[in-house]
């Protein structure tokens, strides 16, 4: 009878860790707007809103929004940075996004380690502020930036730091980072978090955030699958 326990006991946890690996993507954005989101600073001087964006045809670093759905827009740049309420530990995060001529932003995953949105296309030589650098600690292996205005794909495959009765016994680690169908990094840890996040501090879970205090940006089709 233990035997027999022990085994059903042994099926329900290989059941339950197949169902949390088949877990379905979260899409923490629905399009229409701000729900379930917050923001790191003054509602007054947050810029985001939900429409069309394009670039602007008479000023190439500057974004114009249009009535709509679909896209999470920091048009002006300059306000403040925008964080899901929903928090995740290791995950792959899917998303688009849209820079205009010379802009900056950040994907912030747990809100604590930053991979960098900027205009770098055409550049050759990549420093640790290109587009998809892990901010300050490691530069992309390729530039794989297209022109601004025009939407990107980035996809980051992400693993949280663990801990243990509340200290961390291992660091969190970037196991892949693509944009554009080319991989920018391969299994690059992180001892610390990127200053700036939205506690400083590290955790088991964490939620996604996009920065919003430095250039337009514009991000689309986020999709969070954990794993």
């Amino acid at each position: 009878m233990i035997k027999r326990m022990l085994s059903v006991a042994m099926v329900l946890v290989v059941a339950s860790g197949i169902l949390a690996a088949d877990q379905p993507p979260s899409t923490p954005f629905n399009g229409k707007d701000l729900k379930g989101w917050k923001l790191k600073g003054q509602e007054s001087k947050s810029k985001w809103t939900v429409g069309k964006c394009s670039l602007d045809s008479t000023n190439p670093s500057k974004l114009v929004v249009s009535p709509g759905e679909g896209e999470l827009i920091n048009a002006e740049g300059g306000g403040v940075d925008i964080y899901t309420e929903a928090k995740y530990g290791d995950c792959i995060i899917d998303l688009e996004f849209m820079v205009p001529k010379g802009s900056n932003s950040g994907v912030y995953v747990m809100g604590e380690y930053e991979v960098q949105i900027l205009d770098s296309y055409g550049k050759e030589k990549l420093g640790p502020g290109d587009l998809g650098a892990i901010y300050g600690a490691a530069v992309p292996k390729v530039n794989a930036a297209r022109k601004p205005g025009e939407w990107q794909r980035m996809v980051i495959e992400f693993q949280a730091p663990r801990f243990q009765n509340g200290q961390k016994t291992q660091n969190a680690k970037f196991l892949k980072v693509t944009i554009n169908g080319q991989v920018v990094h391969e299994n690059v840890e992180i001892k610390g978090p990127t200053p700036s996040g939205v506690t400083g501090k590290e955790a088991p879970t964490g939620p996604l955030m996009f920065q919003g205090d430095h250039g337009p940006v514009a991000y689309r089709n986020i999709r969070i699958t954990p794993k």
